[in-house]
This record gives C-alpha cells, structure tokens and sequence, in this order.
C-alpha cells in the first residue's frame, strides 16, 4: 500500500511539473503562446482561462475533496492533451511529443491512483 502510494505521489508530482511548466508559459509568455495558438487554429482569448483550469485541475487532483471533481479534472486533462496532441500532428510542426508525454504521465497517474484506492477499500 505505502509504495503504490508513494509511486502515484511521485508520478503525480512529474506530472504536475509538467503541466505547470505550460502554465507559466501561459501567464508569462502571453502573446508569444497566443502566436503559437494562431498556428493551431485555436482561438486565443482562451490562453488565460484554461491556465486557470489547469491549475484548478491540478488542485483538485491533490486535494482529493472529490471523487467525481477528481475524474472530471483527469477526463479534463485528457482532452486538453488529445485536442493538442491532434492539432500538433494536423499542422506537422513535430510538437505532438510534449503532449503525448503529458498523457502518458496522466495515466501513469490516474492508474497508480486506482491501485492506491482499490488497495484502502
């Protein structure tokens, strides 16, 4: 029990860095991320809000106040992920990997975090 635990802590750690390594860009690098959403086709006034939602998300998951808040902040990060990772291969600018290593940390993720629960009930 302790090291699954340990082992979703620290995955969900990594991939916490990772999705905060975006939204500092977000915050800090505006109008050059907004340039890079022009390219995507996305629209950019969205830049700032779904920063927030990934700090949301992200706060959700560790705080663990909700079971269902929880698995709506995961399904959220999925379809952030799967709509960047489908945009990057659309458009062929080799970017796709960043976004297909955040869903591989995502499920690492939400699988050891269904270890750990499986293993409390």
């Amino acid at each position: 029990m302790k090291r699954d635990l340990l082992i979703y802590r620290i995955i969900t750690a990594l991939f916490t860095i990772f999705m905060m390594i975006g939204v500092v860009n977000y915050f800090a690098q505006t109008e050059l991320i907004k340039g890079f959403w022009v390219a995507l086709g996305f629209p950019t006034y969205l830049v700032i809000p779904l920063a927030i939602a990934k700090i949301v998300g992200l706060v959700t998951i560790w705080t663990n106040w909700s079971r269902i808040a929880r698995e709506w902040a995961y399904a959220g990060f999925f379809f952030n992920l799967l709509l960047a990772m489908v945009a990057h291969l659309a458009i062929s600018d080799g970017e796709h990997m960043g976004a297909v290593m955040g869903m591989v940390l995502m499920f690492l993720s939400r699988y050891w975090l269904y270890r750990v629960e499986k293993q409390a009930s």
